[in-house]
Protein backbone atom coordinates (compact mmCIF):
# COMPACT_ATOMS: atom_id res chain seq x y z
CA UNK A 1 0.00 0.00 0.00
CA UNK A 2 1.26 3.65 -1.32
CA UNK A 3 1.43 6.36 1.43
CA UNK A 4 -0.25 9.33 0.58
CA UNK A 5 0.99 12.59 1.85
CA UNK A 6 -0.95 15.20 3.81
CA UNK A 7 -2.51 17.84 1.74
CA UNK A 8 -1.27 20.97 2.66
CA UNK A 9 -3.71 23.61 4.18
CA UNK A 10 -4.12 26.91 2.10
CA UNK A 11 -2.46 29.82 2.53
CA UNK A 12 -5.61 31.88 3.05
CA UNK A 13 -9.46 31.88 2.59
CA UNK A 14 -9.77 32.27 -0.67
CA UNK A 15 -8.10 29.12 -1.65
CA UNK A 16 -10.42 27.35 1.07
CA UNK A 17 -13.71 28.82 -0.89
CA UNK A 18 -15.88 26.66 -2.64
CA UNK A 19 -16.14 27.06 -6.45
CA UNK A 20 -18.14 30.17 -7.23
CA UNK A 21 -17.80 31.82 -4.19
CA UNK A 22 -15.48 35.05 -3.73
CA UNK A 23 -13.63 36.19 -0.61
CA UNK A 24 -15.30 39.30 1.07
CA UNK A 25 -14.18 41.87 3.45
CA UNK A 26 -15.47 45.75 5.08
CA UNK A 27 -13.34 48.27 5.06
CA UNK A 28 -14.36 48.77 9.13
CA UNK A 29 -11.86 48.57 11.70
CA UNK A 30 -12.11 46.71 14.70
CA UNK A 31 -12.61 50.02 17.18
CA UNK A 32 -15.25 51.27 14.21
CA UNK A 33 -17.35 47.84 14.35
CA UNK A 34 -17.35 47.57 18.35
CA UNK A 35 -18.63 51.38 18.56
CA UNK A 36 -21.14 50.68 15.78
CA UNK A 37 -22.50 47.67 17.62
CA UNK A 38 -22.37 49.70 21.18
CA UNK A 39 -24.79 52.50 19.15
CA UNK A 40 -26.97 49.52 17.90
CA UNK A 41 -26.71 47.39 21.10
CA UNK A 42 -27.87 51.23 22.96
CA UNK A 43 -31.08 50.71 20.68
CA UNK A 44 -31.37 46.84 21.50
CA UNK A 45 -33.62 47.86 24.55
CA UNK A 46 -37.48 49.60 24.40
CA UNK A 47 -36.85 52.29 27.05
CA UNK A 48 -33.68 53.20 25.44
CA UNK A 49 -35.25 53.37 22.04
CA UNK A 50 -38.41 55.07 23.10
CA UNK A 51 -36.74 57.78 25.10
CA UNK A 52 -34.61 58.26 22.19
CA UNK A 53 -37.71 58.58 19.84
CA UNK A 54 -39.00 60.78 22.56
CA UNK A 55 -36.33 63.38 22.55
CA UNK A 56 -35.78 63.53 18.95
CA UNK A 57 -39.00 64.30 18.48
CA UNK A 58 -39.35 67.18 21.04
CA UNK A 59 -38.77 70.63 19.97
CA UNK A 60 -35.90 71.39 22.82
CA UNK A 61 -34.29 69.72 25.61
CA UNK A 62 -35.72 67.18 27.37
CA UNK A 63 -35.83 66.57 31.17
CA UNK A 64 -35.29 63.22 33.16
CA UNK A 65 -38.90 63.95 34.82
CA UNK A 66 -40.69 64.72 31.60
CA UNK A 67 -39.54 61.25 30.38
CA UNK A 68 -40.32 59.25 33.48
CA UNK A 69 -44.18 59.65 32.93
CA UNK A 70 -43.66 59.15 29.00
CA UNK A 71 -41.99 56.01 29.27
CA UNK A 72 -44.04 54.44 32.81
CA UNK A 73 -40.59 53.72 34.21
CA UNK A 74 -39.04 54.75 37.44
CA UNK A 75 -36.60 57.64 37.08
CA UNK A 76 -34.08 55.64 37.90
CA UNK A 77 -34.62 53.18 35.21
CA UNK A 78 -34.88 56.71 32.67
CA UNK A 79 -31.32 57.90 33.66
CA UNK A 80 -29.70 54.21 33.08
CA UNK A 81 -30.51 54.24 29.82
CA UNK A 82 -30.30 58.16 29.03
CA UNK A 83 -26.83 57.39 30.36
CA UNK A 84 -26.50 54.37 27.90
CA UNK A 85 -27.58 56.37 25.12
CA UNK A 86 -24.79 59.23 26.07
CA UNK A 87 -22.28 56.41 26.41
CA UNK A 88 -23.04 55.79 22.59
CA UNK A 89 -23.07 59.38 21.48
CA UNK A 90 -26.85 59.32 20.28
CA UNK A 91 -27.83 62.03 23.10
CA UNK A 92 -26.01 65.23 24.58
CA UNK A 93 -26.85 66.27 28.05
CA UNK A 94 -26.27 69.56 29.87
CA UNK A 95 -27.40 70.33 33.58
CA UNK A 96 -29.19 73.17 34.64
CA UNK A 97 -29.53 72.83 38.45
CA UNK A 98 -30.56 69.57 39.56
CA UNK A 99 -31.95 68.44 36.20
CA UNK A 100 -30.39 67.01 33.42
CA UNK A 101 -31.61 67.97 30.07
CA UNK A 102 -31.06 65.70 27.11
CA UNK A 103 -31.08 66.04 23.45
CA UNK A 104 -30.61 64.22 20.22
CA UNK A 105 -27.18 63.84 18.48
CA UNK A 106 -27.42 64.60 14.68
CA UNK A 107 -26.30 60.37 14.53
CA UNK A 108 -29.00 60.02 16.15
CA UNK A 109 -31.63 61.84 14.15
CA UNK A 110 -29.81 60.15 11.08
CA UNK A 111 -30.07 56.48 12.24
CA UNK A 112 -33.78 57.15 13.15
CA UNK A 113 -35.03 58.42 9.91
CA UNK A 114 -33.05 55.55 8.22
CA UNK A 115 -35.12 53.76 10.42
CA UNK A 116 -38.53 55.60 9.79
CA UNK A 117 -37.20 55.34 6.10
CA UNK A 118 -36.26 51.82 5.62
CA UNK A 119 -39.57 50.23 8.03
CA UNK A 120 -42.24 49.63 4.75
CA UNK A 121 -39.19 48.85 2.07
CA UNK A 122 -40.40 44.52 2.16
CA UNK A 123 -44.40 45.27 2.22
Amino acid sequence: MASQEPTPAPADDTERAAPGCRSVAHDLSEDAVAADVDVLAALGNDTRYEALRLIADADDAVCVCELEPALGVSQGAVSQALSRLFSAGLVDRRKDGRWRYYTATPRAERLLDVLDETRDVDE
